[in-house]
């Protein structure tokens, strides 16, 4: 039996000596050569602006891991006696035939190493039928970048180690249900670069099944079995796509069963498709399917399978295909066009044009929630999808993205079912209110399930649910599921989790309250301003009693800076509010110290200030505060020298500081910008007294600072207008950290929760522990936004809390 565990474990170890051998084998060389054109080419066509090095880096990566997982299909396919005679490995006499197999290759040819015959056993396995998609030379990464011969002779070995104990193998591969589940481990943990570059996340199977059975489900219901379609655009290592044949294979073994099961099981995988950014991720769902096919056709060898077909492809799904919402939705296309004349050599281009070039009954999946990684993708992306706002997480225009590969309604066709779990940040940062405002309107979104409060093994970024069809709003309101308690300790089965449970019931109970959510159908016009908040057990209705009594805003209250753009020839004036990060240096390492250390290095006491952090404004106070180099006066930058011992300290990381990225993509040295200036500094805000609070905390904590200080990003700062007394500073302060600003503040900011248990689930602990975001554009509503949603609403304040208005008028 398999041992998931030992296995992923040991293959980390082994995964680490490969990338080792693989670096030094092409520290140069015609390998190397290919892949740095393969980057050059990608670079000049707008593709990536990663670095050659970075680059290389996940060519490695990818390399390492498709030749492990080369040798791990091929020992699941011995060890399951899908093959009449062993590649690699087996027990008892079966490993001595592999060895025999491999010491007639060396006969055969004797000037061959291990990586010679790996490679051709790659490619003998290639011609079983199903299997060459698998190692396909153009497109999988092994035969690019072949690891030496003493690599593979590691790699053999490790599949090959016997137990002296026992006797037996170390990795015994046997599963009488053919079970796959294991790879979505190796997916998920095998490479730690694979996983922070590609947000590797499983997706649990109870959340894919729930998602299916109110997407998939009602689709196959209103297309019919024989027509429905289904894609997920970021199917990683194929959960959905597992589930979504297991539910159309059902299909056809009632409504056609005179069909020979291996019809049945390629009219099911006809019916769906998947694509994924990350090769081998495609790889890995590759195998689970073609598995999941032998087993429903009832074979037992491959050479006697029918070739099933799969629709899978490796490729970028926000990228690729046609972009049906292009025009509709007032995307451009330059950007697009340009970098869409652009396939990596993983990338089937024939199969990406044809899965991304229609749309689907039913669009399911997890995408990813990081940031763009690559700024030329996330430059990209932003001209292809009008959701893209600012610094947007890629949950935004995957979002857009799985509603326009649904089928319209129109012509007399229904509209496809979407369903997705995502990062739910855009609810409330900044970043997703285009596609709040300026997306989902047009769309019929359904439901709204909040997820932040269910335990879900992996996922510690607290997520939301969203179902909808592609086409206009059909009702005037939409189902919201609202958290009121998150899970009150890990379950031991997850799927049984409270929250989760409640979900799962009261889902299609309209105003239903219970110990952890309540349910309400929401009017879809209020869901189409940011923020969301999906606060239940009445918490949405005293925010917007608040709200509703408000007569005054902070933008009203804080200070106002007028400045100049030129447009063209013209000057135009702007103005700006004066509350936000007042500077970050982006060379924290250098210019960062305790105050001793720039004393007893003689650095010049006027270009050395306290530096003030968000985790030491904390109780209303700050205590404590670290020093920094800031070489400015007069609200000017001062030459070094007039500042020698700062420029001695400085000096040995001139050129790390000289490269620091501009906003312009370039550095400071090809800019002429001083190498030792601050990245960002807003140097009007040094005069008078500042308030300032922490970016994240559990509560309010806003503090008067009289001068003297400067802050990092972490610790924004609020300005009043010149002029503004003590007195209305503290009063002010007084209102912002009362109990009301406190629970409005919650209601409209994002919730980081507390922590990540040992399962990486989301743990909620008690509401009193939850991290806040509380961000400028949450307090702040600036002219461009709908001022009936956001800023600071100071009247209602006074009005519900007339005792803590008073003490705020002191």
């Amino acid at each position: 039996m398999i041992n998931a565990a030992k296995l992923l474990a040991d293959l980390k170890r082994l995964r680490k000596v490969l990338d080792a051998d693989l670096r030094v084998t092409h520290a140069a060389g015609a390998q190397r050569d290919a892949v740095q054109a393969e980057w050059r080419e990608a670079f000049d066509l707008g593709r990536t602006r990663d670095t050659f090095e970075a680059f290389l880096d996940g060519a490695f990566d990818q390399a390492v891991v498709h030749w492990v997982l080369g040798c791990v299909f091929l020992r699941f396919l011995e060890d399951n006696l899908l093959v009449d005679r062993p590649f690699l490995s087996g027990p008892g006499e079966r490993l001595d035939l592999a060895k025999e197999r491999q010491q007639a290759h060396f006969r055969a040819r004797p000037h061959d190493s291990d990586t010679e015959y790996l490679i051709a056993t790659f490619s003998e396995a290639a011609r079983l039928p199903g299997i060459a998609g698998l190692f396909d030379p153009a497109h999988n990464p092994l035969f690019r970048l072949p690891i030496s011969g003493d690599g593979a002779m590691t790699l053999i070995r490790f599949f090959r180690e016997v137990l002296p104990e026992t006797g037996e193998l170390a990795h015994d591969f046997a599963d009488p249900g053919w079970g796959t589940r294991f790879l979505g481990d190796l997916y998920q943990d095998l490479s730690e670069e694979a996983r922070k570059r590609y947000a590797l996340l499983q997706t649990p199977e109870f959340v894919e099944a729930w998602i299916l059975d109110r997407t998939l489900e009602p689709a196959i219901r209103e297309f019919g079995h024989e027509r429905v379609t289904m894609i997920d655009p970021a199917c990683g290592s194929g959960h959905f796509l597992l589930g979504g044949f297991d539910r159309l294979l059902r299909e056809w073994q009632r409504f056609a069963p005179g069909l020979p099961p291996p019809e049945q099981a390629q009219r099911a995988l006809d019916a769906i498709a998947g694509v994924d950014l990350n090769p081998f991720a495609v790889e890995i769902a590759r195998f689970r399917l073609l598995v999941a096919a032998l087993r429903a056709a009832g074979v037992q060898r491959l050479s006697s399978a029918p070739g099933f077909r799969l629709q899978l492809a490796a490729g970028d799904s926000l990228l690729h295909g046609r972009h049906f919402f292009r025009r509709e939705l007032g995307g451009t296309e330059e950007g697009f066009r340009r970098v869409l004349r652009h396939h990596f050599a993983a990338e089937d281009t024939a199969a990406i044009d044809y899965i991304l070039g229609r749309q689907y009954h039913a669009v399911v999946g997890n995408p990813p929630y990081i940031t763009p990684k690559d700024p030329a993708m996330r430059d990209a992306y932003r001209e292809i999808y009008v959701s893209c706002h600012m610094k947007y997480g890629l949950g935004v225009p995957f979002t857009e993205r799985f509603f326009d590969l649904a089928q319209p309604e129109m012509g007399g066709q229904a509209a496809g079912f979407v369903g997705l779990i995502v990062a739910n940040s855009f609810m409330k940062r900044e970043f997703g209110s285009k596609l709040i405002e300026g997306v989902l309107p047009n769309l019929d979104l359904t439901h709204v399930v909040d997820c932040s409060g269910a335990y879900i093994p992996g996922h510690g970024t607290p997520t939301v649910i969203l179902f909808g069809r592609n086409r206009a709003p059909v009702a005037a309101v939409v189902r919201t599921v609202r958290g009121i308690r998150g899970e009150p300790s890990s379950p031991e089965d997850p799927a049984r989790g409270l929250v989760w449970s409640a979900t799962v019931t009261q889902i299609d109970l309209a105003n239903s309250t219970s110990e952890f959510i309540s349910t309400e159908d929401t009017l879809r016009n209020a869901l189409a301003r940011h923020p969301w908040n999906m606060g239940g057990g009445g918490a949405g209705e005293v925010q917007e009693q608040i709200e509703e009594a408000a007569f005054a805003r902070l933008e009203q209250k804080v200070a106002v800076r007028a400045y100049k753009v030129w447009i063209g020839s013209r000057a135009v004036r702007r103005e700006s509010r004066e509350i936000g990060v007042f500077g970050m240096t982006n060379a924290d390492e250098v210019m960062l110290a305790d105050d001793d250390a720039f004393a007893r290095a003689g650095c010049e006491p006027s270009a050395i200030r306290p530096l003030i952090v968000g985790d030491v404004v904390r109780d209303w106070r700050i205590t404590a505060a670290e020093s920094v180099i800031f070489p400015y006066a007069a609200e000017q930058l001062v030459s070094l020298s007039h500042l020698p011992q700062v420029e001695r300290w400085l000096w040995p990381a001139r050129t790390t500081m000289g490269n620091r990225a501009t906003f312009a993509q370039r550095t400071y040295f090809a800019e002429g910008r001083p190498w030792w200036e601050w990245h960002q500094v807003a140097l009007e805000r040094l005069k008078g007294p500042t308030i300032t609070f922490p970016f994240v905390a559990t509560h309010n904590h806003f503090v008067l600072e009289r001068g003297g200080n400067v802050f990092s990003r972490t610790a924004p700062v609020i300005k009043l207008p010149k002029g503004a007394s003590e007195n209305e500073h503290l009063g002010l302060v007084a209102l912002l950290n009362s109990s009301t600003a406190c629970f409005w503040m919650k209601q409209v900011s994002q919730n980081r929760g507390s922590t990540v248990d040992d399962r990486g689930a989301r743990q909620r602990t008690l509401p009193f522990e939850d991290f806040y975001e509380f961000t400028a554009g949450i307090l702040l509503t600036h002219r461009s936004a709908i001022k009936a949603t956001n800023g600071l609403y100071l009247g209602a304040w006074f009005g519900i809390m007339s005792h803590e208005a008073r003490r705020a008028q002191l």
